[in-house]
C-alpha cells in the first residue's frame, strides 16, 4: 500500500463529490462475511491503517471514522495516528453505532455509498431504518475503492484439497442430504452457502485463499435436487472435479456467480440475513420467496460429531507437545539471545510446525509483555515487539491448524519475580475459568446465562474484562466459529452436545501487564433427571497453568481439586509423546497443589 493516507482520504472525497455522495460506508468485510480477510479485501486496512480483524469505517467530506470494539481500542488509537481518522468505540456505555452517527450528522436526503456485495443484509437493513428519518437512501457504489486502490492485488486461487470421510466423519453426500431434509422441513427449494468456512464444510473441502482460515473462495446453491459450487478457475484438482461431478455436483466459474442467480424465478430460497451480502439478497428476491433463519451448513458444523471430536483430542495432544516444548524453551534456552515479543511468536510457530499434520496457525499470535499485554489482541510485528525481561508476566494467545482440528490456547508465563497484584489477578481469572469449566446446567441454556460464571471472581474484586468469553471453534476450520456464544450480549442460539466453545476470561491493566488463561472445551451430555436433560463441559486443552502465578489459598478445596485434577489429565495425555527430559519437566509444572 504505497499511496499516502491522506492523498487516499482526498482521492475517496473527490470520488464522493462526483457522485453527488454524503457519505461511503465500508462494513470492513468482504462478500462472504470473512473475520479474516485476503488481502484483495483488506479495504478498511487500506483507507485507515488499522489492521485489526474488525472495524467498520465511515468517510464525509469532511470527517473520517473507524468504529471498532474494546480488543482494538489501545492498538486502533496507535495505529490511526496521523490516518485523518478518529476511533469511535463500541461495545461500551453510551456507544453511537455507525447508523446511529450517520442519521445524527447527514443532512435530509442525503445519499450514502455502499458496497452491496461486501454488505451483509442485516447491516443494509440497520442503516436503511437509522436513515428514514432523514429520507435518505443507500446507493450502489462499488467503482470509488476500485479507483482509489491502484494497487489493488488480485483475488486469490489458490489450489483446493479434500478432507476424506475419515477425517470428516460424513461425506459430502450425506452432508446435502441433512441440507435437503432441513429445506424440505421448511417447504423451501434452495439455499445459498456464501461463507467460506460452511461452504468448506459442506463439501469436505479446503484451501490457503484466506490467512489462517483453511477455506478457499467460493459460493454454492444446494438445492433440492441440485448442487452447484463456484471456484476460481483452476483451483480444483481434475480428478476431483471429475470425482465430484459424478456426484452430481455442478462446477463453474466464481465469477459467474452472480449472473445465475438469476436464472432462479418462481422459487423459495432460504437465507441467512447475518451472512448473506445485500447483493445476493436483492437479486434473489427480486424473483423468489425468501424465507429466512440461521446458515444451515452453521448449525450443522457447530455440532462435532463423534470422528470430528477424536480428531480435535488429536490436535491437542500434537498442540500440548508444542506447547510444553514452549514452555521448556522460555525456561531453558531462550535467554542465550535478545528475546522479544515477536521472537517469541515466531519461535512457538516453530515449534508448532514440528507437529505431525500442522498446516499452518489458526491466528496471528498475540504475545504480550508489560504494557502490550493489555492490548487484547495486539499482533507485534518485528519493529513494534518489546524486550522481554527476567521479571512480570508474558501474555501469550496462539493456536494451530492441524488436519484433524484446530487449536486456540492462552498461557500468561512468569518470566521472573512477579508482584501480588499480578498473581492476585491470575488467580481470580483462573477462578472464572474453573467455574465455566465444572458448571452443569439444563438443555436450552444460552452463552449469556453462563457469561457470569467467569466473571464472578473478577466483578467481587471490582474488576472486568470487555471481551466475550467463549466462542466456537471450528474443526480444521476457523479458530472463530458460530453460532452459539459464551458472552455478554443476547445470541439466540442454545448450547449444544457437540459445540466446542473457548473459556478466556482475563483481566487488562492499561500501560501495565494483561492476564488470559484460555481453554477449548466441548459441550457434553451429562445425565438425565426427572428436571430434564443436563449439559456440561469436558476441557480439551492440554498445558500447564503457571502455578508461579497462582495463589493458592485464594482457591476453595473444589477450585484446587479441578486444577489437580488437569494436571494430572495433561500428564498422562503428554508424558507417552514426550521424551523424557520433558516428561520430567512437565511433571515438575503440573506438580500438585
Amino acid at each position: 500500500m504505497k499511496e499516502s493516507e491522506n492523498s487516499i482520504l482526498s482521492s475517496v472525497r473527490d470520488l464522493l463529490d462526483e457522485d453527488r455522495l454524503d457519505a461511503l460506508y465500508i462494513s470492513g468485510t468482504d462478500p462472504h462475511r470473512s473475520e479474516y480477510l485476503c488481502p484483495h479485501w483488506q479495504v478498511r486496512r487500506f483507507v485507515s491503517r488499522f489492521s485489526g480483524s474488525y472495524g467498520e469505517v465511515v468517510i464525509t467530506r469532511d470527517d473520517a471514522l473507524l468504529w471498532t470494539d474494546t480488543r482494538y481500542f489501545l492498538q486502533a488509537e496507535g495505529e490511526l495516528k496521523g490516518s485523518g481518522f478518529r476511533l469511535m468505540k463500541l461495545r461500551v456505555p453510551d456507544a453511537v453505532t455507525p447508523d446511529r452517527w450517520l442519521s445524527r450528522n447527514l443532512p435530509q436526503q442525503a445519499r450514502v455509498g455502499v458496497d452491496l456485495f461486501s454488505l451483509p443484509l442485516d447491516t443494509y437493513r440497520t442503516l436503511s431504518e437509522s436513515l428514514k428519518n432523514l429520507k435518505a437512501s443507500l446507493v450502489p457504489s462499488s467503482r470509488i475503492i476500485p479507483e482509489v486502490w491502484k494497487e489493488r492485488p488480485p483475488l486469490p486461487a489458490n489450489p483446493i484439497f479434500e478432507v476424506s470421510r475419515k477425517v470428516a466423519g460424513a461425506s459430502r453426500l450425506e452432508k446435502a442430504s441433512r441440507i435437503r431434509e432441513f429445506l424440505d422441513g421448511l417447504k423451501a427449494d434452495f439455499t445459498v452457502i456464501s461463507v467460506l468456512d460452511d461452504l468448506a464444510w459442506s463439501f469436505n473441502l479446503r484451501g490457503s485463499d484466506v490467512p489462517y482460515n483453511p477455506v478457499f473462495l467460493g459460493y454454492a446453491v444446494i438445492g433440492k435436487a441440485c448442487s452447484y459450487l463456484f471456484v476460481q478457475p483452476g483451483t480444483l484438482p481434475r480428478s476431483l472435479t471429475t470425482k465430484m461431478e459424478r456426484e452430481g455436483i455442478t462446477i463453474s466459474e466464481y465469477s459467474r456467480f452472480y449472473d445465475f442467480l438469476g436464472t432462479f424465478e418462481g422459487q423459495t430460497a432460504y437465507l441467512d440475513p447475518s451472512v448473506v451480502n445485500s447483493a445476493i439478497s436483492l437479486e434473489i428476491s427480486r424473483k423468489c420467496t425468501v424465507l429466512e433463519g440461521t446458515s444451515i451448513p452453521a448449525l450443522f458444523k457447530s455440532r462435532k460429531n463423534d470422528t470430528e471430536l477424536e480428531g480435535i483430542r488429536q490436535a491437542m495432544c500434537s498442540d500440548g507437545v508444542a506447547m510444553v516444548r514452549f514452555l521448556w524453551w522460555m525456561k531453558h534456552e531462550a535467554w542465550k539471545s535478545e528475546l522479544t515479543e515477536f521472537t517469541v511468536s515466531r519461535q512457538l510457530k516453530q515449534l508448532r510446525a514440528m507437529q505431525a499434520g500442522f498446516r499452518g496457525e489458526s491466528f496471528p499470535s498475540i504475545v504480550g509483555y508489560k504494557a502490550h499485554g493489555a492490548i487484547v489482541h495486539l499482533m507485534a510485528e518485528a519493529n513494534q515487539a518489546l524486550p522481554l525481561e527476567r521479571e512480570g508476566v508474558l501474555l501469550v494467545d496462539s493456536g494451530g491448524q492441524y488436519l484433524t482440528g484446530t487449536t486456540d490456547i492462552t498461557r500468561t508465563i512468569a518470566l521472573g519475580p512477579v508482584t501480588e497484584s499480578q498473581k492476585r489477578d491470575f488467580t481470580l481469572v483462573l477462578k472464572g475459568v474453573i467455574a465455566l469449566s465444572t458448571v452443569h446446567f439444563p438443555y436450552g441454556t444460552r452463552g449469556i446465562h453462563l457469561d457470569i460464571l467467569a466473571r464472578q471472581a473478577l466483578w467481587q474484586h471490582g474488576l472486568n474484562y470487555g471481551h466475550g468469553t467463549g466462542h466456537g471453534v471450528g474443526h480444521f476450520l476457523n479458530v472463530h466459529e458460530g453460532p452459539a456464544a459464551i458472552r455478554q450480549e443476547w445470541n439466540p442460539h442454545i448450547l449444544e452436545p457437540g459445540m466446542v466453545l473457548s473459556n478466556e476470561p482475563g483481566i487488562y491493566r492499561t500501560g501495565k501487564y494483561g492476564i488470559r488463561t484460555e481453554n477449548m472445551m466441548v459441550c457434553l451430555e451429562k445425565e438425565t433427571t426427572e428436571f430434564g436433560r443436563f449439559l456440561g463441559f469436558e476441557t480439551l486443552t492440554l498445558c500447564p497453568v503457571d502455578l508461579d502465578l497462582v495463589i493458592p489459598d485464594m482457591l476453595t478445596p473444589g477450585e484446587r481439586s479441578w486444577l489437580n485434577s488437569y494436571h494430572a489429565s495433561v500428564r498422562e495425555k503428554l508424558t507417552p509423546l514426550l521424551p523424557p527430559y520433558l516428561a520430567a519437566f512437565l511433571g515438575e509444572l503440573t506438580a500438585e497443589i
